[in-house]
């Protein structure tokens, strides 16, 4: 089947626009011309004609890269936000944010005027004449963006972040306030309004950044030619780097755990991993991750990974590698999903001759796992599956958090126009995730990358969530429309697949739910609701941290905790955390425990628990296959 590859020469977002519009015009102020760039003081000696020459090189090298990259995406070079005398950049940054605070739509003028009689009390304090004599100034508002000293040392750039953090304390406080518009509404706008602040933040603008301004004069602009450099290789593939591209590559030092592709469709790949031990659990585990992810976040390295850890404790381990989406698949729906998992399951069930399988769903696969128990209950068929777990899963989407904000009829118009060729391209998915956590996903790696010119860190598991696959766009439609917006999953009947209506209060399956205290895709108190609909026996498990590290808690990593309510009678996430015992580090050794409880039998290591040990068994390609590689 023909792969799609997204159009990596598409226009940049109006955002990475104007951050490439705003980077380039900072540099050619400070290097244009360049004898006012480096005119020394007076009283100071003149420059080394060594420094002399490094800025000369360095600007020559800014313009030609930024010359050369508007003819080949024939840009417009003149004009930008930067223009004019970078010396009346704070003031301009202010009448910027004063703009944006005027503009909004609940701006009240009198609001407006007790904010600036507050910034005008705090400039006083900070910007006191230099020859009066006072204790350092206490700022009254602290964000870890400003830790640096060099944003309280010097009075101008004090006075810039804490106006800045004042004026977005007092726009999200006002937001807060309204009572005029609907619950949903205004979370909209409390969202949009703290996405805005963010991107707005002083720190993220080489003028307003002292850090940033001492390390141009430090490298004698080589900080900006790489930051340069970095923009433009972003802006070429359309996606904020976040980890070196070159440290990581799938099946050498991630995804390494050794196993077989044993089976494969036109949607999925189907990995068995070879046993460690002499004796394994006679039911088989098979692992459904999340489509809209490649499945080693579960198998990052030999550390941390939950495959591997699997296999260590005498699970015969099955993982599915979904294949990123192409053209020959625009008309998959959410029935082609539930269909392959079934599929899966039946695969594993014949391969090894077992009556059941355990299951595991992550996240939206996880989503879907609810809705093929309902459909085997319908069918005659749930003792197909033993038990099944849900990392993060959601099935009812009242409480489904910020994702919220991108869903309803306007954002899905949105998402139709972003489709090509019936699908969706996973750079835009990474980026909504992304903006749920701006500062440290965006503008940190905006700060580090292209405004400091640093080089990019090796992190598998940042190189994992910059490794997007592309969606079916009609089932992406769907599942946003079906169970974020109107949220049918839960309505006996409203959803049906296969033929079949959906009803998950007929699901008695035993069940493990683990969710994430910080979780901000699945928070724990949606997840939660899984308890409310299922009617067979369920352990719920409260996690440390968050979507990722909440679920991939290796126990040698001795991080975190997890907390446990015993009491069968718990009827609210609020009563299970006020009678939960907590427990220091991963949950993970809880879960095998409660696996074994389901079925202990063990079997001899022999024959195809052994992928491709023998002649007789005929594997396709060693794990982790060539799914999880297509791009």
């Amino acid at each position: 089947m023909a792969k799609t590859t997204p159009d990596s020469s598409q226009p940049a977002t109006d955002a990475f626009g104007a951050m490439l519009e705003a980077q380039s015009r900072w540099a050619e102020l400070m290097f244009a011309p360049l004898a006012e760039a480096v005119e020394p003081d007076a009283n100071d000696a003149a420059p080394a004609l060594g420094d002399l020459r490094k800025w000369a090189e360095n600007a020559t090298r800014l313009q030609t890269m930024w010359i050369e990259f508007c003819q080949k995406h024939a840009l417009d070079t003149t004009g930008g936000m930067m223009a004019g005398d970078p010396s009346q950049w704070p003031a301009k940054w202010f009448a910027m944010f004063e703009t944006w605070t005027q503009q909004l739509p609940f701006a009240d003028p009198s609001e407006q005027q007790r904010w600036w009689a507050e910034s005008a009390q705090l400039w006083q304090a900070l910007m006191l004449p230099q020859g009066e004599e006072k204790p350092e100034a206490e700022l009254p508002r602290e964000d870890r963006r400003f830790a640096d000293p060099r944003w309280r040392e010097q009075p101008v750039f004090a006075m810039i972040h804490q106006t800045y953090l004042l004026l977005t304390d007092r726009v999200l406080a006002m937001v807060e306030k309204m009572d005029t518009i609907e619950p949903g509404k205004r979370e909209q706008l409390k969202f949009a309004t703290q996405a805005m602040a963010e991107a707005l933040s002083p720190a993220n603008f080489a003028a307003t950044n002292p850090i940033v301004l001492d390390r141009i004069m430090e490298s004698r602009g080589e900080s900006l030619v790489k930051g340069m450099q970095n923009l433009l290789q972003d802006v070429q593939k359309g996606q904020l780097t976040h980890s070196d591209p070159q440290a990581f590559v799938v099946g050498e030092n991630i995804a390494t755990t050794p196993g077989q592709v044993v089976y494969e469709t036109d949607l999925f790949q189907l990995i068995q991993y070879e046993p460690t031990t002499d004796k394994v659990l006679s039911i088989p585990l098979v692992i459904f991750p999340p489509w809209i992810n490649r499945f080693y976040i579960l198998d990052l390295n030999e550390k941390k990974s939950f495959v591997k850890w699997a296999v260590d404790q005498g699970l015969s381990v099955f993982m599915v590698s979904w294949k990123s989406a192409d053209a020959s698949m625009k008309d998959v729906v959410w029935d082609d999903y539930i269909a392959a998992q079934i599929d899966a399951i039946d695969h594993v069930k014949k391969r090894l001759r077992q009556p059941a399988v355990h299951a595991i769903g992550y996240c939206v696969a996880g989503t879907t796992l609810a809705a093929t128990l309902a459909i085997l209950e319908a069918k005659g068929e749930a003792d197909k599956v033993k038990s099944a777990t849900f990392f993060t899963a959601q099935v009812d989407f009242a409480d489904a958090g910020e994702l919220l904000h991108f869903i309803d009829n306007q954002q899905l118009a949105a998402i139709k126009g972003i489709e090509r060729d019936g699908v969706v391209d996973g750079r835009y998915m990474a980026a909504t995730f992304n903006l749920l956590r701006g500062n440290d996903l965006i503008w940190n790696y905006v700060v580090r990358n292209y405004l400091l010119g640093e080089d990019h860190t090796a992190f598998d598991l940042l190189h994992w969530n910059g490794d997007v696959t592309n969606l079916p766009a009609r089932w992406h439609r769907d599942y946003l429309r079906d169970l974020y917006r109107d949220n049918l999953l839960v309505k006996p009947g409203k959803l049906e697949a296969l033929g079949t209506p959906i009803d998950l209060t007929t699901v008695k399956v035993p069940t493990y739910v683990q969710a994430g205290k910080d979780d901000h895709i699945a928070p724990a108190t949606s997840v939660w609701k899984i308890t409310e609909h299922f009617g067979g026996p369920m352990r719920f498990v409260l996690a440390g941290s968050g979507h990722i590290a909440g679920v991939v808690n290796p126990p040698a990593a001795g991080k975190y905790q997890y907390w446990i309510n015993e009491d069968d009678d718990v009827d609210t996430l609020e009563e299970f955390r006020a009678g939960a015992t907590e427990h220091p580090g991963s949950w993970w050794p809880d879960w095998i425990e409660w696996i074994r409880t389901q079925d202990s039998k063990e079997l001899q290591v022999r024959g195809k628990r052994n992928p491709g040990g023998t002649e007789k068994d005929k594997v396709i390609e060693p794990a982790p296959g060539r799914y999880v590689k297509t791009r």
